[in-house]
């Protein structure tokens, strides 16, 4: 099997898992920079070409976008889609996933439970919404702003409003979410093709952005409990990934809490904690859907029942009136 495996580098470290875990596999593996790829449209049929030389086709398609490319990168991913090459997560999915705000509120209305969270552009609005979340300690969460996206805890009034206005006052959105202080720890469950497959603790780091699982987390494998796995997996479902990284808060009450979702989980630090070999499970998902496999995930809504026209009111003519 020929698999693409759209990144900004051969060299990151998860993407070079996949390399490596698709070539053991025996499949045909390259790496495209999605930057790098041109497409073409003309009304007739889609083409895409990498360095200015047309691509030629492959069997599956596994996107690892980046934040700071996700316009341009979303729209190579659609185009490979017109093309009738199968994708591990689709454009659509992908962006559900990294428009936070939509997100929870997706999954807000299908019943998964979440963090409470409020969300507004001024900073002053904002501090004095706390109180809607359960008060300090909140989680601080940049809803976009590149690379630079992640979570920072705040444990006061005083370090909420300092960060708020820091943080606005570079044009990022953001919400502020309610934070559970069980354990001063949260859980990432990796879900391939609707399954979850592995879970670790994750400590994050107090007073400080947390960008990625790889910038000073701890991580510990975790036995998954059926709360865990059941939320995980209804939340890859509603989203639409094949391949998503949930983020759960543990609560007292039972139900974890949901408050973020990622479709391009980092590999070798879950890998290590838990030692599975998840690059291989991803690529055995890929193989799935490249011969043709069904894809997990709720159905499309129907579509809205066609009202039929009105019928005219038929004339004193036609109706043999005088």
């Amino acid at each position: 099997m020929k698999i693409t495996i759209l990144s900004r580098s051969a060299s990151i470290s998860s993407t070079r898992r996949l390399v490596e875990a698709g070539r053991a596999r025996g499949h045909q593996v390259r790496v495209l920079n999605p930057v790098r790829v041109e497409m073409h449209l003309d009304g007739k049929s889609a083409n895409l070409y990498y360095r200015r030389r047309k691509l030629s086709p492959c069997d599956v398609v596994i996107p690892r976008i980046a934040q700071s490319i996700s316009n341009y990168g979303l729209a190579v991913v659609n185009q490979f889609a017109m093309c009738g090459i199968p994708l591990v997560n689709t454009a659509r999915a992908i962006a559900e996933s990294r428009n936070k705000m939509r997100s929870l509120q997706l999954l807000s209305a299908h019943g998964i439970h979440i963090p409470a969270t409020v969300m507004a552009r001024d900073a002053g609005d904002l501090k004095a919404m706390v109180g809607l979340v359960g008060g300090v300690p909140v989680l601080v969460k940049l809803l976009q702003g590149q690379e630079k996206h992640g979570v920072m805890v705040c444990e006061s009034l005083q370090s909420l409003e300092a960060a708020l206005e820091a943080i606005l006052g570079l044009g990022h959105n953001l919400v502020v979410q309610q934070y559970v202080e069980n354990t001063g720890k949260d859980v990432r469950v990796l879900v391939v093709g609707g399954r979850a497959v592995a879970a670790v603790r994750r400590r994050p780091r107090i007073g400080r952005l947390s960008y990625t699982l790889n910038r000073g987390a701890r991580l510990e494998g975790l036995q998954l409990t059926e709360a865990h796995r059941l939320a995980a997996e209804k939340t890859a479902r509603l989203v639409g990934l094949e391949v998503a990284a949930v983020d759960l808060l543990d609560v007292e009450e039972g139900h974890p809490k949901v408050f973020e979702v990622n479709s391009s989980p980092a590999l070798p630090e879950m890998e290590k904690a838990t030692g599975l070999d998840l690059a291989s499970i991803i690529i055995q998902r890929a193989e799935e859907l490249g011969a043709g496999g069904p894809r997990v995930g709720l159905p499309e809504a129907e579509p809205e029942p066609t009202v039929p026209p009105r019928r005219k009111r038929a004339s004193k003519a036609s109706s043999g009136g005088a």
